[in-house]
C-alpha cells in the first residue's frame, strides 16, 4: 500500500515554511502591543495598499493572475489586555425611598413555598411494610451468613413478604371514591 505523503500534488514553487523560524519570531513577540501602523496582516488585509502600488493596467490588457502571498503573523494581546480580561460592570444601587428596605437582589426570582410534612402512616401500614422489606432481607441475611434456611424461616420470609404486600394491596386507597354519589351535580 502506498504511503499517503506519496500520492499528494507537491508545490515546489513556493518556499517551504521555515518551522523554527515562524516560532522564534512568536516567541520574541509574545507580550508586545502590534504597532497598528505598521503591523503585519494577511494578504486579504494589504487590499488597498496593493491597489495604491499597482500601476492600472490598460483596458485591453488583463493583468496576469497575483501570485498568493503567505498570511502574516497573529493578533498578540500584552497581559491583561486580552478579551478574556473582561470585568462585568457595577451593580447598580438598589432603590430608594420606600422601595429601600426589600432587597433588590430576590427581585423576580420564584421562591417555593415550604412543602408539606410527610404522612404519616397508621400501624397496619408500618406493619406491612416491614414484612414486605424484612422477609427477603431476612432470607438475604440467612444467605450471605451461610446459615441454614429451615423451614420456620423461609416461611417467616416468604410468608412476611406475601402477607405484607397482600395487606398493603387491599389497603389502597380507590381514586373512584367521587364516583359513587352521581346526584350531586356540578359543584360551584
Amino acid at each position: 500500500m502506498a504511503e499517503p505523503d506519496a500520492n499528494r500534488d507537491r508545490d515546489d514553487s513556493r518556499d517551504p515554511l521555515d518551522e523554527d523560524r515562524a516560532w522564534a519570531e512568536l516567541v520574541a513577540a509574545y507580550g508586545e502591543q502590534p504597532d497598528p501602523e505598521k503591523g503585519r496582516w494577511p494578504a486579504t488585509g494589504d487590499l488597498d495598499e496593493a491597489k495604491d502600488a499597482a500601476p492600472e493596467p490598460a483596458p485591453e490588457e488583463k493583468p496576469p493572475p497575483a501570485a498568493p502571498e503567505r498570511p502574516g503573523g497573529s493578533v498578540v494581546f500584552a497581559p491583561g489586555v486580552g478579551p478574556r480580561d473582561w470585568t462585568t460592570p457595577e451593580p447598580e444601587p438598589g432603590p430608594t425611598g420606600a422601595d429601600a428596605g426589600a432587597p433588590a437582589a430576590d427581585e423576580g426570582h420564584f421562591v417555593p413555598p415550604e412543602p408539606p410534612p410527610l404522612p404519616t402512616g397508621d400501624v397496619t401500614s408500618r406493619f406491612a411494610w416491614l414484612a414486605v422489606l424484612g422477609g427477603p432481607l431476612l432470607l438475604l441475611v440467612m444467605v450471605l451468613l451461610r446459615q441454614e434456611l429451615t423451614w420456620w424461616v423461609t416461611t417467616l420470609g416468604v410468608g412476611g413478604f406475601l402477607g405484607g404486600f397482600a395487606t398493603l394491596v387491599l389497603r389502597m386507597k380507590d381514586g373512584d371514591e367521587d364516583d359513587d354519589d352521581p346526584g350531586r351535580g356540578a359543584v360551584v
